[in-house]
């Protein structure tokens, strides 16, 4: 029996976000580098505010660069 792996978690949300905001998951990734020393919900807001996300999507972006960040970079 083939198994297809689904996508899950954050990473499920980033067709959408290339779609809906036009630009490349790693363009957010990289706005988000420059925002380690903030806490998860103000990197959100930033999202938010300063680029037009929406919520969910700025959500999934900040958990998935998190989760990809060494911790020593996550102390905020």
């Amino acid at each position: 029996m083939a198994s297809t792996s689904k996508v899950q978690g954050p990473a499920s949300y980033f067709p959408s976000i290339e779609k809906t905001y036009g630009q490349p998951v790693a363009h957010w990734l990289k706005i988000l580098d420059g925002l380690q020393d903030q806490k998860h919900m103000a990197q959100v807001a930033h999202l938010k505010t300063e680029h037009g996300l929406g919520h969910g999507h700025a959500n999934a972006l900040v958990a998935y660069h998190r989760a990809q960040t060494p911790t020593s970079a996550k102390l905020a």
